[in-house]
């Protein structure tokens, strides 16, 4: 069956396999398999870039793409897309991205203010994330903050795990804010005034930009 669907030009990934197929087709670790993003490469012209006036190209993103695909300039074939599972396309400037890396915060900022442009990295990164199934949560203290990766549907023991494997072992429970009621808010008191510190058990299922302290108990030692 999986013979005849590779041979038939379709991909992997687009098939509807029993567990017993998928398990099989794991070992062989086909390309068709995996997840796709497409990043189309659009056409810029260059303006001058800040204060050094050296060149940057000046990409009109999605608008600028869409008046391409008019005239047929972009690389990737629409159609082709559409009939292989029609996954995300994220046009963007390489010339673009490497000169807004290259360039102070602050000018770049204002560059992209006064152009009406943006940097595509962040789109691609959490297009990215999304497709292969992964999200992240936060953990934070006093002296720093860390992002951890966790795949989508991770309960909280196992996400706990990823930091070290007593955080399973001994959980007790998790308490959670979200990102953006912190970012909102301001602080951490300010979301428990406001109501939006959970306290959540061994079957709360993390959600993307969590922001989580754990408890949890090994050798009875305490609470950590």
């Amino acid at each position: 069956m999986v013979k005849t669907w590779v041979e038939g030009g379709k991909d992997v990934r687009l098939g509807d396999w029993k567990a017993a197929d998928i398990e099989i087709l794991n070992t062989f670790q086909l390309l068709s398999a995996k997840p796709v993003v497409y990043l189309d490469v659009v056409l810029h012209m260059f303006v001058a870039f800040g204060a050094s006036h050296s060149p940057c190209p000046f990409s009109l993103e999605m608008t600028f793409s869409v008046q391409l695909e008019k005239v047929g300039i972009l690389l990737i074939d629409f159609d082709r897309v559409q009939e292989h599972g029609g996954e995300p396309i994220i046009p963007f400037s390489c010339a673009l991205e490497r000169n807004l890396a290259d360039t102070p915060t602050d000018e770049a900022t204002k560059y992209c203010e006064e152009n009406k442009v943006q940097s595509a990295l962040t789109k691609i990164i959490k297009t990215g994330f999304s497709a292969i199934n992964l999200i992240y949560f936060f953990t934070a203290g006093p002296d720093e903050v860390k992002c951890w990766q966790i795949r989508r549907q991770t309960k909280a023991p196992q996400a706990a795990g990823t930091i070290h494997t007593d955080f399973e072992k001994g959980f007790i429970c998790a308490e959670v804010m979200k990102f953006e009621d912190l970012k909102e808010l301001g602080s951490e008191s300010a979301v428990k005034a406001a109501g939006k510190y959970r306290q959540e058990g061994k079957t709360y299922v993390v959600q993307d930009g969590d922001v989580i302290f754990f408890k949890f108990n090994v050798s009875g030692g305490g609470k950590k």
